[in-house]
């Protein structure tokens, strides 16, 4: 499941993606005084398996033999819960400005490294299993920047919705 990520949130057109507050919250360190948009998000259970920064860094969070919570209330072709059967992506970026190329880089090689290790059926955004509450990856992702077999796991999932 991909995602987008931007802390504090992002105003539209800001490209200030400065500063660890993300790693601060999957970490259960962020600083609930630093921002005032951050007490909203002291009663939040939230982790993810990967973060992909702006510069293509990779960052693990969670092992992907294990449940993180970025899904939240969620439904996938019938099944709720998504935390228990899926895998987090999140890119560091927001629904107001495109994802860098080397991002997209990043995001193929570990598609690919998960795909050659797990039985993924599909590749869906956030707004796939929740559309009511999300919009990321929101509509600066590119989905199309995925390589081929990765992009038919895209489309595939999103043809069969139920």
């Amino acid at each position: 499941m991909i995602h987008n990520i931007h802390l504090p949130p992002a105003a539209p057109g800001s490209l200030d993606f400065a500063g660890d507050a993300i790693e601060r919250l999957f970490t259960n360190c962020l600083d609930l005084n630093a921002h005032a948009c951050f007490a909203e998000l002291s009663q939040l259970r939230v982790s993810a398996h990967f973060l992909i920064r702006r510069d293509g860094e990779l960052l693990q969070f969670v092992s992907c033999l294990q449940r993180a919570w970025h899904a939240g209330v969620s439904s996938w072709q019938g099944r709720e819960r998504c935390n228990d059967f899926s895998i987090g992506i999140e890119l560091e970026g927001s629904d107001y400005v495109p994802f860098e190329a080397i991002q997209y880089k990043r995001l193929n090689q570990l598609l690919l490294a998960l795909t050659a290790s797990f039985p993924i059926a599909a590749l869906v955004g956030h707004s796939d299993i929740a559309p009511a509450r999300k919009t990321d990856p929101g509509p600066f992702f590119d989905w199309s920047q995925l390589m081929k077999p990765l992009l038919e796991l895209h489309q595939t999932g999103n043809n069969s919705e139920s």
